[in-house]
């Protein structure tokens, strides 16, 4: 087992959430505990998910690499996504993400020196509304970035690298 004994123990609350014939339905939320103990989905994690819940593993592996929220190399301690879908392009999306580029210093699947953020694009990220849309380790989502909002998240990510 390469995980932790609490991982797969989230990972058995996911599976009682399904009837038994239907465990393949929590590949997505195995995959995201996995990423999120070990920084990302290295193919001996899409062996042992598969394993663990009892289904191919092609069927992980497919569910891995449709979805760009699963990192299949490893990526900074902060993984930094911001939309460049219609709307968000729209609404100086690809700005934002030219502007993150020149303040890190890398471009879009690098990391910086340092280790510290993978800048990345995406998909729609479901908040058109307030695009352009960052989101920072596939779990906050910052809205309407301006140049200053920016540079405040970048201050905050350094703040918290540093606690």
């Amino acid at each position: 087992m390469l995980l932790s004994e609490q991982a797969y123990k989230l990972i058995d609350k996911e599976l009682a959430k399904y009837p038994a014939d239907q465990r393949r339905s929590a590949t997505m939320s195995a995959l995201r505990i996995a990423q999120t103990e070990q920084g990302w989905i290295t193919p001996e994690i899409v062996e042992d998910v598969a394993r663990y819940i009892g289904i191919p593993a092609i069927a992980v592996q497919e569910v891995a690499t449709f979805y760009n929220m699963f990192d299949l190399k490893p990526v900074g301690r902060f993984k930094v996504t911001v939309c460049t879908n219609l709307p968000c392009v729209l609404r100086d999306g690809v700005k934002t993400l030219d502007y993150l580029s020149q303040k890190l210093g890398i471009g879009v699947n690098e990391t910086t020196a340092d280790g510290l953020i993978t800048l990345k694009e995406s998909e729609c990220l479901g908040a058109c509304g307030d695009s352009p849309v960052v989101l920072v380790n596939n779990h906050h989502m910052c809205v309407r970035m301006t140049q200053e909002r920016i540079d405040e998240m970048l201050e905050d990510i350094r703040k918290e690298a540093q606690a």
